[in-house]
């Protein structure tokens, strides 16, 4: 299932997609990056219309629209192209930031080439920024693992129904009420956090719990074929209630709390969450 992906070029979004083996990506997003117009899709239409006047040439030919999602959460259809063909457009742009946005394009192929031949080379990336930050190869397994279940759900999710973002809101709250008594949004204050990734500061217990409850959700929409958003979101609750009722007993058990105010904000070389 092809899904809009996010590269970063100096701290700004560029959306992308895998389309037959290979990286597109949105050109309004790459001409605002180079222009900072504060109307990219204007920009790309005088654009067009000047090169082809100018030589004889259509930008267009070398792009196909491909449904992005855009910042509404809805699937748009979107003006992509390989790095190759923005290597034309570009040239086309007069900006300074032209020629590094090129060789990051041309690290970014050759990384899409790369993973092509071995899948498991992305995966290696994000486990080795992960052990730059200072994380524990325990955790990061568990982080890796909780990632995949994750975009397993999403994917059921989108195949039954779901097309909101936040629709996907609703139903990743009903998880984390029904498995942490929190949703995540009342979890990042707890851990206080603000624009970070909560589960990038959550321990191996609210990992192993997190994953529990989305797993379980996973394997209850297919069991019962559910489809459509109030039937998932009984799902999961239910799916989260399995985490919640496991956690429970544990914390019964081990007379704390499993849900923590611990985070990992301060100096990543500790790696040890920090109060």
């Amino acid at each position: 299932m092809e899904t809009t992906k996010i590269a970063l070029f100096k701290g700004q979004k560029i959306r992308k997609i895998i389309h037959q083996n290979e990286w597109w990506f949105s050109v309004v997003d790459v001409i605002e990056v180079l222009t900072d117009s504060i109307d990219p899709n204007d920009y790309w239409y005088k654009m067009t219309i000047r090169v082809k006047t100018e030589a004889e040439f259509e930008l267009s030919t070398i792009c196909r629209r491909l449904k992005l999602r855009a910042p509404d959460w809805k699937m748009r259809e979107t003006d992509c192209a390989t790095p190759e063909g923005l290597f034309r457009i570009i040239q086309s742009i007069p900006s300074p930031k032209a020629e590094p946005f090129k060789r990051w394009l041309a690290k970014v192929g050759y990384e899409r080439i790369q993973e092509i031949e071995d899948p498991e080379l992305a995966t290696k990336r994000t486990r080795m920024l992960y052990k730059l930050k200072g994380y524990s190869d325990d955790w990061i397994e568990k982080r890796m693992r909780g990632i995949a279940i994750r975009e397993e759900l999403t994917d059921e999710w989108q195949k039954r129904g779901v097309k909101q973002r936040k629709e996907y809101e609703i139903l990743t709250a009903e998880i984390s009420k029904a498995a942490f008594g929190v949703t995540p949004s009342q979890y990042k204050k707890l851990k206080n956090l603000k624009r970070h990734n909560l589960r990038d500061h959550m321990d191996d217990l609210e990992l192993i719990f997190t994953m529990l409850g989305e797993r379980s959700t996973t394997e209850i929409h297919r069991t019962e074929d559910s489809k459509g958003v109030p039937k998932l979101k009984s799902d999961a609750k239910a799916g989260g209630d399995i985490a919640g009722g496991a956690r429970k007993k544990l914390e019964k058990r081990l007379k704390r709390s499993v849900v923590s105010k611990k985070n990992y904000l301060k100096a990543p070389e500790n790696k040890k969450l920090t109060r």
